[in-house]
Order: C-alpha cells, then structure tokens, then sequence
C-alpha cells in the first residue's frame, strides 16, 4: 500500500492547494463561535450573582491584557484611542434606534 493510499489520509490531509486546512472553521465562524462562547460565559457568571458592571469591566481587562500581550502595548493604546469615535457612532450600541 502506498502512503497516500493508507486509510484516513484524507481527513489528516484535508489542507487544499495554499496548504490551508480546508476543515478549519473560516475567521467569521471562528468569530460567531467566539462571541457564542464569551455570552455564555457572560449568562452563566450572571447567573451566578456577577454584576453586569463588574462583568463587563473584567472582561475589557482580560481582552486588553491579552491584546498587550500579543501587540505590545503602544499598538493597543493606538487601538484604544479610536474607541470613543467608534462608540460614539454607535458601532456597540445593539438596540440603536435609526432617525
């Protein structure tokens, strides 16, 4: 039997022409999976007496430090300056209301 005949050689080889894994979850289902995952998280800590307040500002702090340290920190404070406009314009604001 040839090595590309031996049984399961599809699924381990499952990357396409680029090399990419043609298996893994493209970046806009990681990032549905991604937001499913941390509501849930949310819900549960919720549930669990968390405060909305406290909950929400510990995981802008998880986020941040993660960011930090993987961006370093001028870059995220860059990132960080352009939040007020964004929020402003209401690019996080889930119930907005169009005029």
């Amino acid at each position: 039997m040839a090595d590309s005949d031996m049984p399961g050689d599809a699924a381990i080889n499952a990357a396409d022409e680029d090399g990419l894994d043609s298996l893994a979850p493209t970046e806009t289902d990681q990032r549905r999976m991604a937001l499913q995952n941390i509501l849930d998280a949310w819900d549960e800590a919720l549930s669990d007496g968390v405060s909305a307040d406290i909950l929400a500002t510990t995981a802008i702090f998880a986020a941040l430090s993660d960011m930090v340290e993987a961006y370093g920190e001028e870059p995220v404070a860059e990132m960080a300056a352009g939040l007020a406009d964004r929020v402003r314009q209401g690019e996080f604001t889930l119930n907005r209301v169009m005029n």
